[in-house]
């Protein structure tokens, strides 16, 4: 009886040595570099810049935390704070930051709003390679955020090649 305990004893050990091993893998991630930030970054200013609208642009990776930005010439103080809020929004609920401003407009969904440094307004909108958000992009400055959301669409547009 001693030696069948000692048997399940030894399997259990190996069992959970496998177990360990696995969970200590490398994880890997897809995330967006700063040349892509760059890229789209141009591709938001240059859209944005033949209607006439001034923009700020940030970029945040996939863990929510700026890659970059550009504060156009001529924007308010308060666009890049405003950009960036706008592209952690779009990166951390995976949707616009549009899409999470309807959400937010039906009354049983306004506790969304209190999610620390989330807006409900137009201009972020998630990069995403195939299926996997990698990182965000947020526009403020053109006067609405539909308007944003439009420079935002065109920069990511810029990379599309990329993100296949």
């Amino acid at each position: 009886m001693k030696s069948g305990r000692r048997i399940l004893a030894s399997i259990a050990l190996a069992l959970l040595g496998t177990a360990s091993a696995h969970a200590q893998a490398v994880l890997v991630e897809k995330n967006v570099s700063m040349k892509m930030s760059q890229m789209i970054i141009e591709g938001v200013v240059e859209d944005c810049a033949k209607t006439g609208y001034k923009v700020t642009v940030v970029i945040v990776d996939n863990a929510g935390v700026v890659r970059a930005s550009l504060r156009g010439d001529g924007t308010a103080p308060h666009t890049m704070e405003f950009a960036r809020k706008k592209a952690y929004t779009a990166r951390s609920r995976n949707q616009t930051s549009l899409e999470f401003k309807a959400l937010t407009d039906i009354p049983s969904n306004a506790y969304l709003l209190q999610i620390p440094e989330v807006v409900a307004a137009g201009g972020g909108v998630p990069i995403r390679a195939g299926g996997v958000t990698i990182g965000a992009v947020g526009v403020s400055g053109a006067p609405g955020g539909d308007k944003d959301e439009v420079c935002a669409l065109a920069g990511i547009a810029k990379v599309a090649d990329q993100l296949k």
